[in-house]
């Protein structure tokens, strides 16, 4: 381990969503290789304390990491590029900086002083920044927005410090920056960059390295001009394109020589990166041998950052299967009784993810019907597993007005309803209501459960028990599944506490499984999931006997 942690400080200019979070989690993944110990840290300037309430339309994916943090999605692409495992301290808001500096006012920490941003906000971020990084030798600290943001300038501000407060060899400050290609001028216009960097340095830092996005790969004499005009060393300007897959951004931009900038900036061994899984990765993603058609029957479906894993996950799979994952978006408040077999009849497998409230709900429980009456693979992920208990209630045990208590607050058979009593990590007994604060209701993070000794869990995760990560609220109602496993039902792992159904299976099934915790949290490319590793193969095998 390296005696002085070392700090890469990623920002972005000129416009958002330039991929800073993929280019983190590529280095990050590249300097892994190295044999370096890797934390990435989110920095959000935003006032939301978390994004756990705000609309997938605004945030996209809420991403839940194993201590029960809900996380902008950022932190699942670091989690799928490198091992390190994130915890609360690798993701940060505005909300939370502000949120401590006033509670430790109230507390008279500041001995009455006047509480500002330049001295207090400043240091309560660096010392969330330095409290993040113990322990790893390298720290990607990536700040959310640009560099034109009001509301980013006090994180801007906290990282020029620590550059002062720092060894010279501990800190690299990294620009991403978009190179737009006009296609009526036939060329890369350089000057979005120029004003991007301008901007930077009027904050008072200055990049070591600029990540140049844009459509195509960025000609020597393109470089030169930026290097000349942003005040760089010529081999600190860094071309990444648009690729045919995220995957290949650590194998481009270590061919385009990041590692040896970063070896000398702050001052590493010399180690050639080892990438060769990665190749291995891209060459499956590319070059597949098989396809198979998803119907991925959900409610956010214009959105696809709202699924970002799931989708991922299913990719992840499909590489782990040599297959293409053709997935066919089905906005469920479009499926009726009318028209859902001719919607779905093409489905080589199903889909129903999670998500909250009782828009398109209807539609999802038709398709777990298909499923179920057609044999065709059918895999629910969190509410997808309240869906399918739902639909085998209502057609199984004929009991019509079978829903849950999120749906349908009255209804007679509460199949699916509210845990209204939870055990905290203290081993407090915490009394809930539907009127409790909405984080309050949650089941957030890892838990533990134990699988089904025989049942198709058992023999994918090769293990008595597994710790998954949740997010929701409602459970499966007990009183019914005694009812429900005599139509064949099988309750395939129940939670730790509480013996609470964590996963489901079919009797007479080829391939059916529905779980409550979201296992696309831990998938990942290399590896992918057992559960969605599975479900692929299954699919491509029945499509083949077809």
């Amino acid at each position: 381990m390296l005696k002085d942690t070392r700090f890469i400080f990623v920002t972005g200019g000129v416009v958002s969503s330039l991929g800073k979070g993929i280019a983190s989690a590529s280095i990050g993944s590249i300097l892994e290789s190295k044999g370096y110990k890797v934390s990435v840290i989110k920095l959000d300037p935003y006032f939301n304390v978390d994004p756990g309430t705000m609309s997938p339309f605004q945030h996209g994916e809420v991403f839940v990491l194993e201590d029960g943090t809900e996380t902008d999605l950022d932190l699942g692409h670091y989690e799928r590029f490198i091992d390190n495992i994130c915890t609360k301290k690798n993701n940060f808001t505005a909300g939370k900086v502000y949120y401590s500096v006033l509670r430790k006012e109230r507390k008279g920490e500041y001995l009455g002083k006047t509480v500002q941003i330049i001295p207090h906000i400043t240091d309560e971020i660096k010392r969330k920044i330095l409290n993040a990084s113990k322990n790893c030798d390298i720290a990607i600290v990536e700040i959310g927005g640009t560099v034109g943001d009001i509301e980013g300038q006090p994180f801007i501000e906290a990282i020029r410090q620590l550059g002062l407060e720092l060894k010279s060899y501990q800190t690299s400050y990294l620009h991403l920056t978009l190179v737009p290609y006009l296609s009526n001028a036939g060329e890369l216009k350089t000057k979005p960059t120029q004003h991007s960097v301008k901007e930077y340095r009027t904050l008072g830092v200055q990049p070591d390295i600029l990540i140049c996005r844009s459509d195509y790969a960025l000609p020597q004499e393109s470089k030169e001009k930026i290097a000349l005009f942003c005040s760089m060393p010529r081999d600190g300007v860094i071309s990444l394109p648009n690729l045919d897959t995220i995957y290949q951004a650590p194998l481009f931009l270590a061919e385009e020589g990041i590692d040896k900038i970063l070896t000398k900036r702050l001052q590493l061994d010399k180690t050639v990166p080892d990438l060769k899984d990665w190749k291995k990765v891209v060459k499956r993603k590319l070059k597949p041998s098989k396809d198979l058609n998803i119907s991925f029957v959900g409610k956010y479906v214009d959105l696809k950052d709202a699924y970002f894993s799931l989708i991922e996950a299913l990719d992840h799979a499909g590489i782990h299967n040599d297959t293409k994952v053709n997935i066919n978006y089905v906005n469920s408040e479009k499926i009726e009784l009318s028209n859902y077999k001719k919607v779905l009849k093409n489905s080589d497998a199903i889909l129903v993810p999670g998500g909250f409230g009782n828009r398109g709900i209807e539609g999802m429980i038709l398709a777990a019907r298909f499923a179920r009456e057609n044999k065709v693979p059918y895999f629910g992920i969190c509410l997808g597993l309240q869906i399918a208990i739902i639909e085998m209630a209502r057609n199984l045990l004929t009991l019509k007005d079978a829903n849950s208590t999120e749906f349908k607050p009255r209804t007679t058979n509460k199949v699916i309803s509210l845990v209204t009593e939870w055990k905290n990590k203290d081993g407090t007994i915490e009394k809930r209501n539907k009127d409790s604060e909405k984080g309050g209701t949650m089941r957030l993070g890892a838990q533990k459960a134990s699988l089904l000794k025989g049942s198709l869990a058992r023999s994918l995760y090769k293990n008595k028990t597994i710790f998954e990560r949740h997010r929701h609220r409602y459970e499966v109602n007990p009183d019914y599944v005694s009812t429900l496993e005599g139509k064949g039902l099988i309750v395939s792992a129940r939670s730790e506490i509480h013996n609470l159904v964590e996963m489901i299976e079919l009797k007479n099934h080829p391939w059916f499984l529905a779980c409550q915790f979201h296992p696309e949290f831990t998938s990942k490319p290399k590896t992918g999931h057992p559960l969605f590793n599975d479900f692929i193969k299954t699919a491509v095998k029945l499509k083949d006997k077809k």
